[in-house]
């Protein structure tokens, strides 16, 4: 007996395949309507599995029940829909218990269901066994690196583990493995939602956690928004885990679709993996596995190997900070300036950054950062007056640099802190790729360029330091007659001196730059900073395989 499986969860799907049962199969998110009915006549049972209500579904469900075939209707979530079910045409009982063969997933669960629906529906008496329960979350055996490594957990979907979908997850712990500096421990979950203590005491070992599941605090985040209930969205659990949470993005687009966008992701995936995780405090990453469709047209999560690699080289950095003492960090705090004026420094609608910037930098003294001794930050750190501070500090940058055209003197050129000298830019930007330097080289000329850069043909930053601590202007994205244009043209290339502040940023110290790899942790107040790293878009010329090259 053929029964037709038409289901919005693609695990499903993997799974029915795998089962080696009878199953036809397609997912109505994919399909139309002639696809469906098609696929229902040539079946002799229809189980339909959906997310949503059966009105969303009024013409698919009524066409399918058409058809004359026993129609079987489902939710999509781990608890049952009566709402669906009751749009089923065979008995309820039959359709709950349907629904827990596929609830708990995998290809044994999906062979059973066939036979359950083929001894109970069609009569056939082959007899069936019950739902075989798997585990709500787990961790999964893999050899572990050697060595006294950083734990970095990697948690995916329960119904990919049962589905045998999981090579995307063992990519990603393979490249963290391959940073020589962590280890990869693949965790399976339902959900984090209402995930069980005990998981949450697992997560309680690892150093750092990258997260492809939905967020955590709820389902309703415009909930917790002015005038809702900001109870609505409880992370307290994750919050209590006192470790890095970073969001990996496993898009629900090709790569090929990815690559040939402008965009990027898609809206859906950017609500879903870069807006709502950040109400979890997660922290983005970027896209490092796409779904692509098989010969027979079902998907499966393919990984990147370049972009598990930069996702794996953040986690293992996140992971390594925890065990390095605070006052041997080094911070980078840049502030924006949009565009780069003088007033602008620190622009953010509707906060006020010097004075956050000012009680965040208190904040890390308290917490043993080192702000070394007398120095201009700390005087200002002193002062009683929080908006007095604030606006002593955005001066204090401005006083050197500032990095406003207008008002830029030869002797903030000549007497800049940082000055970066053409061997290490060169040295910091040997592996750019060459379309993208070509890119560079078209739209500001050859290095350094003209931007910002004094007589020595050095490359000039304008910085506060204070002990492991400092602080800068975001620089421009480049320059002309209308730099606001400038700043939202995706097809501009970044500057020399954009990229290179970004690359002093992150060379160790003992290389002329500021970090002390890993222990170089940055903050922006910029939430677009045109960086070719952003999720959303990068220059065209630094094609989307390669957006960390110009700020790895």
């Amino acid at each position: 007996m053929r029964i037709a499986l038409l289901s919005t969860s693609d695990t499903d799907l993997l799974s029915a395949r795998a089962s080696g049962a009878d199953y036809g199969w397609a997912n109505p998110s994919r399909s139309d309507l002639a696809a469906l009915v098609a696929s229902a006549e040539g079946a002799d049972l229809v189980v339909v599995r959906l997310l949503g209500s059966p009105q969303q579904y009024d013409a698919e469900l009524a066409a399918l029940r058409g058809a004359g075939r026993p129609l079987v209707v489902l939710g999509g979530e781990l608890t049952p829909s009566a709402e669906l079910m009751e749009a089923s045409t065979v008995p309820v009982g039959i359709a709950a218990e349907a629904h827990r063969y596929l609830a708990e997933g995998g290809p044994r669960n999906l062979a059973q269901l066939h036979r359950f629906l083929s001894d109970t529906v069609l009569l056939t008496g082959e007899g069936f066994e019950p739902p075989e329960v798997i585990p709500a979350w787990g961790l999964v055996e893999r050899d572990a690196a050697a060595g006294d490594r950083a734990r970095v957990g990697v948690l995916f979907y329960r119904a990919h583990q049962a589905s045998g979908n999981t090579a995307f997850v063992h990519a990603l712990c393979d490249a963290m493995d391959a940073t020589g500096t962590a280890v990869g421990v693949p965790i399976f979950a339902g959900s984090l939602r209402a995930a069980p203590d005990e998981l949450f005491d697992a997560l309680g070992d690892l150093d750092a956690l990258v997260v492809t599941v939905l967020a955590a605090g709820g389902s309703t985040p415009a909930a917790a928004s002015a005038g809702g209930d900001d109870e609505t969205w409880d992370v307290e659990r994750i919050a209590a885990l006192d470790i890095p949470v970073l969001q990996g993005l496993c898009l629900t687009s090709s790569r090929a679709e990815w690559e040939a966008s402008d965009d990027g992701v898609t809206p859906l995936d950017y609500a879903n993996q870069v807006a709502i995780p950040e109400f979890d405090g997660r922290i983005s990453t970027a896209p490092f596995s796409f779904k692509e469709l098989d010969d027979e047209g079902l998907p499966s999560y393919v990984a990147d190997p370049e972009r598990c690699a930069r996702v794996a080289g953040l986690a293992a950095n996140y992971a390594r900070l925890r065990r390095v003492p605070n006052g041997e960090k080094r911070l980078a705090l840049m502030l924006s300036a949009y565009p780069t004026k003088h007033s602008r420094v620190g622009n953010a609608v509707g906060l006020d950054t010097p004075v956050s910037a000012v009680r965040l930098l208190r904040r890390l003294a308290e917490q043993g950062y080192d702000l070394g001794g007398e120095n201009e930050v700390t005087r200002i750190l002193a002062m009683s007056d929080d908006t007095e501070a604030g606006d002593a500090l955005i001066h204090a940058l401005i006083a050197a640099g500032g990095q406003d055209e207008e008002w830029l003197t030869s002797a903030q050129l000549t007497d800049a802190h940082v000055r970066i000298s053409a061997a290490d830019y060169a040295a910091w930007t040997a592996d750019l790729p060459n379309d993208l330097r070509e890119a560079m080289v078209e739209a500001w000329g050859p290095a350094p360029g003209r931007l910002f850069v004094n007589d020595s043909d050095e490359i000039v930053l304008a910085t506060l330091q204070a002990g492991n601590v400092v602080l800068l202007i975001q620089p421009p994205r480049g320059f002309g007659e209308n730099p606001v244009a400038i700043y939202h043209d995706p097809e501009l290339a970044p500057s020399h001196h954009y990229l290179a502040a970004y690359r002093w940023v992150g060379a160790p110290a003992g290389n002329g730059g500021w970090g002390r790899m890993p222990s170089c942790i940055s903050a922006s107040t910029a939430r677009w900073s045109g960086c070719p790293e952003r999720t959303q878009r990068c220059p065209r010329p630094a094609r989307p395989t390669r957006r960390s090259a110009a700020c790895r």
